[in-house]
């Protein structure tokens, strides 16, 4: 929200394209006295919910627009790819051992490695064997080779990123969303909206509630005042949406998520991981069955050689013959490990198959179970249900903010939220501009409005913003610079005679 509704129409009555009014001499020689704390507050919220929209809104822009790009992208995914995607039922329903079908992806396909095995989650969709380090492919992605589960027909092969198995089109979405393609320096672009997100929106909130009920009502204005009320009336109701959009992106940011990440591991609320550990016997090692408190081991992610023992059952393994994809499957289907899942083969000797959940719509299946290569026994069971609070906060908001969570519902919610934004950003500008015509053009409110808040009020807030500012840098920094040079500007205009302060 670029500007608030008070910019464009004071309460005195002031119609938006006029000059403004000469001040009035006040019968009370000391009417700062008067005022609320909250009325004090108010000219400094608007202050910097102007100049915060202004300068922020282009970024905020962009990040609303490719986040409704993201938002469709599920859906047009399933259209574009639907040779790779689905496969007619066959007529028994019955499909070909999993050891199969890999092996029709690697005749068809030798080059890389294994990293992992998604089987046909359902009737109909086609198994993904991915492989990494493939010539040409990009190092973060894998080269997902799909198969025909009845058949073991390869029915093509896409690259593929992620958890959430985005193929190109919506991989190609996501990295202009998250950094424009700029690698790790365009991640600071989205970093900075979504650390001024919920400023702008808290700001809005607090001087549109702030306002007079008779001046929030949209039915019955026009021109500027029907502006300012559609502007603070979707900003209202889109509130809550946006302050959840700026927290759940910046768990994905580079500085501000890296403090959240230092905070969770300090109260001991990461992400915990199955042990794919075992020992030289084939025992379980630590951390088998109950307790979780202790995973945190490799999780069986493919490294260096990974997947060169996945097979049949015949492949040499570290004390014998490798049981297998189909037995570690069955192993895992008998710890309750539902589709979708993923098999990770071991990452060296000392490693068992890791077998996981992926799936991230509602109800969440995130279990894992790691399984001994050599006995197919479960040496480690992890249940999403034992994850830590934060772990799960974590996991939903991210999902959620990525529109896997609640499936199409989510993806329609987050499209609106999309399209919201881009409607204040646009009324906001549209209210800039009309408020700066036959006169300074963008004309923002007075200087000085912080000499009228109370110390008791004034010290503790800038206590935390400067909290805020020290784990939130790109809210921070920002924020000194446009205090350094208002400060400065200000002090010019003094020495110039244009202002006075308050």
């Amino acid at each position: 929200m670029p500007a608030d509704p008070t910019v464009l129409v004071p309460d005195d009555g002031q119609q938006p394209d006029a000059p403004p009014k000469p001040p009035q001499e006040s019968a009370d020689p000391h009417p700062v006295a008067r005022r609320s704390a909250g009325a004090s507050l108010r000219p400094l919220v608007l202050r910097l919910h102007f100049y915060a929209g202004l300068l922020i809104a282009p970024f905020l822009l962009v990040a609303a627009t490719t986040g409704l790009l993201y938002a469709g992208s599920y859906q047009v995914e399933k259209y574009v790819y639907a040779d790779e995607l689905r496969v007619p039922v066959g007529e028994d329903k019955a499909e070909l051992p999993l050891a199969r079908q890999v092996a029709a992806a690697r005749k068809a396909h030798p080059e890389g490695t294994i990293s992992a095995v998604r089987p046909s989650p359902e009737e109909g969709a086609t198994t993904r064997v991915l492989l990494s380090g493939v010539p040409g492919v990009d190092p973060d992605h894998t080269l997902a080779v799909f198969v025909n589960p009845y058949t073991a027909e390869v029915c093509g092969a896409l690259e593929q990123y992620g958890a959430s198995g985005a193929l190109p089109l919506r991989t190609w979405i996501d990295g202009l969303h998250r950094d424009l393609h700029l690698g790790e320096p365009g991640r600071l672009y989205s970093e900075l909206a979504a650390s001024w997100l919920w400023v702008i929106a808290g700001g809005g909130l607090v001087l549109w509630f702030g306002r007079r009920r008779s001046r929030r009502k949209l039915r019955g204005t026009k021109g500027g005042r029907r502006t300012l009320a559609l502007h603070g009336s979707v900003g209202a109701w889109a509130a809550a949406g946006l302050f959840f959009l700026s927290a759940t992106g910046l768990t994905w940011s580079t500085y501000a998520g890296q403090s959240i990440s230092d905070l969770r591991e300090a109260v001991n609320q990461t992400t915990p991981t199955v042990s794919a550990s075992v020992t030289p016997g084939g025992a379980a090692g630590a951390g088998s069955g109950g307790e979780h408190s202790g995973h945190g081991a490799a999780s069986g992610g493919a490294g260096e050689g990974a997947g060169a023992r996945v097979g049949s059952g015949g492949g040499a393994g570290r004390d014998g013959a490798d049981v297998g994809l189909d037995a570690v499957l069955k192993s895992a289907r008998d710890q309750g490990l539902s589709n979708p899942v993923e098999i990770v083969p071991p990452a060296d000797e000392a490693s068992a198959y890791v077998v996981k959940q992926v799936q991230r719509s509602w109800p969440e299946k995130q279990d894992s179970v790691a399984v001994d290569p050599t006995s197919g026994q479960v040496t480690d069971v992890l249940r999403f249900d034992d994850y830590p609070v934060l772990a799960k906060l974590s996991r939903w908001g991210i999902d959620a903010h990525s529109g896997s969570l609640f499936g199409l519902a989510n993806q329609i919610a987050l499209a609106a939220l999309a399209v919201c934004l881009i409607l204040l950003i646009v009324l906001g500008y549209r209210m800039w501009w009309r408020r700066g015509r036959g006169n300074s053009f963008g004309r923002p409110m007075a200087r000085g409005a912080w000499q009228d808040v109370p110390a008791y009020v004034l010290v503790p807030a800038l206590a935390v913003i400067v909290v805020l500012g020290y784990f939130m840098p790109l809210l921070g920094i920002p924020l000194a610079v446009f205090l350094g040079v208002d400060i400065v500007l200000g002090e010019i205009a003094y020495r110039r005679g244009k202002r006075t302060y308050a």
